[in-house]
């Protein structure tokens, strides 16, 4: 069984929280302690029906300012697929949980409400999930219910937000007309919009492919660790040496042909060895296994496995796409990082800040000369070490790169790279 991991994503009181709330509870994904908690919680509070937003906002904060702040993670199941769910907050301030939460995933659920219609906050989204490569897009037209379940509503958000995402590079969006509160098109159809003849939300879920989404193309494996059983007496582990490494795309299968950088040795795949320590037949993303090789060759956490053809940029100049989230300093240029690209970590400095964007209209301020909190620009930096590195937009894996403060060693940004060289 497949694992689906989807974000939701819009303006406050959109019914983000709600949403979950209502796909948990209609899915029976929810213990009755649970339940019986939030309803509790709901009575105390003086409403009248029980609010399944409870059910995602943990945070004291998040209770008693009805929002959403941190990013809330939520898993459930169907006889088809397996979910992981990102309940990802709305407001401007945090939009780097945002990221956070849409980094990973392979759909995006935006949220609109039907009495406003396209807002910033509606458009700023779109622009997150497109820049972060979520590969698919629904528009869930939420509150249907308090506009009558007027199908002009619903195609009136449809027209605009089409005409929106033109400007973007969604690569499969659908629309849904929903209400959480009610539960319409959420689990199951809706009566009560019978002039819409799509699947409901859980269907679509259940149904979306996502298996093409991931690149099985370019051969990529990052090691994370080599394996040497030393003080094993089993006889055959005596030369035994793995590398071990999540499958960052391609796929890999025993006898083939691998090249390691950054020695640029060939050789061949021995044997694959899965978690539990059995051989597989096969290797894909996002496959955690360990490699065996037919030569020795001097391969230790950082380096790369690929295709003697097809190879990543080994590049000390990167151009990248910035979400800043330190909200003690600002990125500029001449700033001082510490740079985590897959399981190789090396300094850098920033040698240019091309531009600042204003994610509500697209805009680019090229006489940006900092960002703050939040922001998001185009940069340059410069690694005291090669990386070997994809396109963002190729592969997130190898695409995205983590900035560390090198003082406190806290996560100060998210890049997501354009150009390796």
């Amino acid at each position: 069984m497949d694992i689906l991991r989807f974000a939701t994503a819009g303006s406050v009181d959109d019914g983000k929280s709600t949403l979950i709330g209502r796909l948990l509870y209609d899915s029976k994904a929810i213990f009755e302690d649970q339940l019986a908690a939030v309803e509790r919680t709901s009575r105390d509070r003086g409403e009248e029906v029980t609010n399944l937003a409870l059910l995602t906002d943990g945070l004291r904060a998040e209770r008693e300012q009805g929002i959403t702040i941190d990013v809330a993670y939520r898993y459930f199941a169907t006889p088809r697929r397996k979910f992981i769910i990102a309940d990802t907050p709305g407001h401007i301030q945090y939009t780097r949980n945002m990221v956070t939460g849409a980094s990973t995933a392979d759909l995006a659920v935006v949220l609109v409400d039907a009495r406003n219609g396209l807002t910033e906050q509606s458009r700023r989204h779109a622009f997150l999930t497109t820049l972060l490569r979520v590969p698919n897009l629904v528009v869930a037209v939420n509150k249907m219910d308090l506009v009558g379940y007027e199908s002009a509503v619903f195609e009136q958000i449809r027209s605009e937000f089409s005409a929106f995402a033109t400007r973007l590079e969604v690569s499969d969006l659908t629309f849904i007309p929903i209400s959480a509160l009610h539960g319409d098109n959420v689990v199951e159809r809706s009566a009560n919009m019978p002039w819409y003849d799509g699947p409901s939300l859980l269907h679509h879920l259940e149904h979306v492919h996502i298996a093409s989404d991931r690149n099985l193309i370019d051969v990529r494996f990052p090691v994370q660790y080599v394996i040497r059983p030393h003080a094993s007496t089993d006889a055959d582990l005596h030369d035994y040496r793995g590398y071990a490494g999540q499958v960052a795309g391609g796929v890999l299968k025993p006898g083939d042909e691998v090249l390691h950088l950054p020695s640029g040795f060939s050789t061949r795949i021995q044997r694959i060895v899965g978690p539990g320590g059995a051989s597989v037949s096969e290797a894909f993303s996002p496959m955690s296994v360990t490699l065996l090789l037919d030569d020795d060759v001097d391969i230790s956490r950082g380096d790369m496995i690929c295709r003697p053809n097809n190879r990543p940029s080994c590049a000390q100049d990167i151009e990248a796409m910035v979400c800043w989230m330190a909200s003690d300093r600002a990125l500029s240029p001449r700033s001082r990082l510490v740079v985590k690209h897959t399981s190789r970590t090396v300094k850098a400095i920033v040698t240019d800040l091309h531009y600042r964007i204003d994610v509500n209209t697209l805009h680019r301020d090229e006489s940006a000369t900092s960002l703050g909190l939040n922001e998001i620009g185009r940069v340059r930096l410069r690694l005291t070490q090669p990386v070997f590195a994809d396109p963002y937009a190729r592969n997130r894996i190898t695409g995205g790169l983590i900035l560390i403060d090198e003082a406190t060693n806290a996560t100060v940004g998210a890049a997501m790279i354009t150009e390796a060289r």
